[in-house]
């Protein structure tokens, strides 16, 4: 691994903390404006609306005008999105910063894209699962260092946040060279890089069943992470403080597979092999969570998910970047990028229309379907394996 990919490494752990500080004290946040609970939900969404239509066109500029002026404007774009948050006096002031933090927050498609550039396909699976260690690590810091600031306010959350940022932008700006060494094509219509190009994508050989794939992973854990909270508090009687230990312990095993455990398997199994594993024991882990409501039961189970689940996604980025040609890779990231930014928006309302929380066995049914929904996606991924296969 060269100079290049260890400095976007670190920008993807600070990003990934700018990040993380803020998934605690966003609803409660928009409740300071007196949001009722529907409203303080489409903080959540218009973020990751804009985020679908903004990070295809962020990754396709970014194969055309090169990695660091774009992964620079998107994350110019946070700082000041945050600092807006944070100083907004107004509920509509609240949501145009979401908005802006949205529209520019395809930085991590970019970030993706450098990886592609600075690793060749041997060592390439490597290079994601680092990635994703450097971005895990993130969530296991994000959440304390917000502890810490909501002793101030909750808005100082997210001007710590934008500082955080900031200090990723001046390492991009200062430290980061270019990496893209074939820069696509002028496009013929700078406005046919929106919504058209998401179905375009769709079409692409290879790389249309993969985003299709993705979606659907992202859309069953998303379901999962939105079941989790009211499941593990209300049915299991657990604290607040008691699941943040959780994710925690989500945080350092992700590191450790992503790191030692990527680069140990990709060495005796295919990448596919993996993928398919992965979701195998991911589909069963969901569907045995609320079998048993016992707290010490369900950690196990936990342990179990964390372990595989952290394999994911490495598997399917890897699996995107090699069957998209070198000049494309900043669109094909995008895309998967895109994909799962509405299957972030689709899991969490899926999951609450489930749950009614005067009849606390619903609280089960989500993690249900998203076991089911799990072997589904593996069942399309196998079904579909010889569109995507790679020799490496």
């Amino acid at each position: 691994m060269n100079r290049s990919f260890w400095i976007i490494a670190l920008i993807a752990f600070i990003n990934s903390l700018s990040l993380t500080i803020l998934i605690p004290i966003i609803y409660l946040y928009g409740k300071e404006f007196g949001l009722s609970d529907f409203q303080t939900s489409l903080l959540f969404s218009i973020y990751s609306l804009a985020q679908f239509l903004a990070t295809p066109i962020i990754g396709k500029l970014s194969d055309r005008f090169g990695r660091k002026p774009l992964l620079i404007i998107s994350l110019a774009g946070t700082v000041i999105a945050n600092f807006i948050a944070g100083t907004a006096t107004t509920a509509a002031v609240l949501f145009i910063a979401r908005l802006l933090d949205g529209i520019t927050g395809g930085n991590n498609s970019v970030a993706q894209a450098v990886i592609s550039d600075v690793t060749n396909q041997e060592n390439r699976a490597r290079g994601f699962g680092i990635f994703g260690a450097a971005f895990g690590l993130g969530f296991i810091l994000g959440p304390a260092t917000s502890l810490v600031a909501q002793q101030i306010s909750l808005g100082t959350s997210f001007l710590v946040s934008g500082v955080i940022a900031l200090v990723a932008l001046l390492i991009t700006i200062f430290f980061l060279p270019e990496t893209i060494k074939n820069k696509a094509e002028r496009a013929h219509n700078i406005f046919d890089l929106g919504l058209g190009n998401l179905v375009k994508g769709l079409a692409i050989p290879k790389l249309g069943i993969l985003l299709v794939i993705n979606f659907f992973i992202g859309t069953t854990f998303t379901i999962f992470t939105y079941a989790l909270q009211p499941y593990y508090i209300n049915v299991l009687n657990q604290t607040v403080e008691s699941l943040t230990l959780i994710f925690v312990l989500f945080g350092v095993l992700s590191l450790l597979m992503q790191t030692e455990g990527v680069r140990i398997l990709t060495r005796k199994f295919s990448l596919i092999t993996i993928l398919f594993l992965a979701l195998f024991v991911r589909s069963l882990s969901f569907v045995l969570m609320p079998i048993w409501p016992s707290v010490y039961y369900f950690v196990g189970v936990s342990i179990l998910f964390s372990i595989f689940n952290s394999l994911v996604q490495p598997m399917v980025n890897t699996l995107i970047s090699l069957n998209a040609r070198l000049e494309d890779q900043g669109t094909a990231l995008g895309l998967n990028s895109s994909y799962l930014s509405i299957s972030n928006a689709v899991g969490p309302v899926i999951a609450g229309v489930l749950i009614d929380q005067s009849h606390p066995t619903t609280y089960r049914y989500p993690l249900y379907l998203a076991g089911i929904l799990t072997f589904l996606v593996l069942g399309l991924a196998v079904l579909t394996r010889k569109k995507y296969t790679v020799v490496v």
